[in-house]
């Protein structure tokens, strides 16, 4: 979850802007590009500072705003000293506005991220702006899901256990048919991993029923390629199950006794490699232990 909702930034910087102005009602300089800048925050003292992504919105003038974007899934007290940290040093290094946007997925760990760090007098405070689900927008709409993919992504992670999420759904398809194939499956992984159960069922309906409206070029090739992989995988197992049972067969046509603990491994043994070696030692073995292990007892 961390790792993915990062990504969603250094994949595409100009979302930071889009959070701040939209949903988030933060005011955000006109600007021309949005690009990841250096995540190291670290000062002159030998403790280093690391922030998840760093975005920077440039204009003709310079950097106009640097966006820290942090991904918060759980309440860490350390993490708000570091803030006010990551803050002072990419102002000082840029000399230009600066602000903190964290990412949260439940709207508990938001509230505690939105809180004022206190500096000290006369009102030292920095201010981080928390993206928790309630502030993330219900996104149905394919065209606005087409511009700003990631927001539909964001949208069906925070609303998808809704009673029909299949809108929802729909305008994350269409997102998806537009970026790069890797991002499409990992953010549909990370989709799928989430959602409770009745909701990844309606989302797998609509991705696998060719029928269906919302079914989309990417959906089709990410299923496709799911389902060609669940069959490799099927036929390892059958070609598995079927050479260990080769292997007792010929133990015990030979005489040679297999404790319960020895035929349990070997018949469960998936490792190809491991049961071509077996096979050519229960040839010539005298006894179980004569196998290799770990199926000797």
């Amino acid at each position: 979850m961390h790792e993915i909702l990062i990504e969603m930034f250094r994949g595409r910087p100009a979302l930071a802007a889009e959070l701040l102005a939209g949903p988030l009602r933060i005011a955000v300089p006109d600007f021309e590009k949005a690009q990841l800048s250096s995540g190291e925050l670290t000062d002159i003292a030998p403790t280093e500072y690391r922030a998840d992504a760093v975005v920077t919105l440039d204009g003709d003038d310079g950097t106009a705003l640097a966006v820290v974007v942090e991904v918060q899934l759980r309440v860490d007290p350390r993490k708000r000293l570091s803030w006010a940290a990551y803050l002072g040093t990419l102002y000082a290094r840029l000399g230009c506005p600066v602000a903190l946007l964290v990412v949260c997925t439940s709207n508990a760990v938001a509230d505690w991220c939105a809180a004022p760090i206190t500096l000290g007098p006369p009102g030292s405070v920095v201010t981080p702006v928390a993206l928790g689900p309630d502030q993330v927008p219900v996104v149905t709409d394919a065209e606005l899901a087409s511009r700003a993919p990631e927001l539909a992504v964001l949208s069906a992670l925070a609303h998808g256990d809704r009673p029909d999420p299949a809108p929802i759904f729909g305008a994350l398809l269409t997102a998806l048919d537009t970026i790069d194939h890797d991002h499409a499956s990992l953010y549909t992984d990370l989709v799928l991993t989430v959602l409770p159960t009745a909701a990844r069922h309606c989302l797998e309906e609509l991705m696998t029923t060719t029928s269906h409206r919302y079914t989309s070029d990417f959906a089709r090739r990410y299923f496709s390629q799911g389902e060609a992989v669940g069959e490799a995988r099927g036929e390892a197992r059958g070609q598995a199950r079927g050479e260990a049972m080769a292997i007792l067969a010929i133990l015990d046509t030979r005489g040679i006794d297999v404790p319960d603990a020895c035929r349990d491994e070997i018949a469960g043994c998936t490792d190809l490699d491991q049961l071509g070696v077996w096979i050519r030692q229960a040839v010539t073995a005298e006894t179980v232990q004569d196998l290799d292990a770990p199926a000797r007892g």
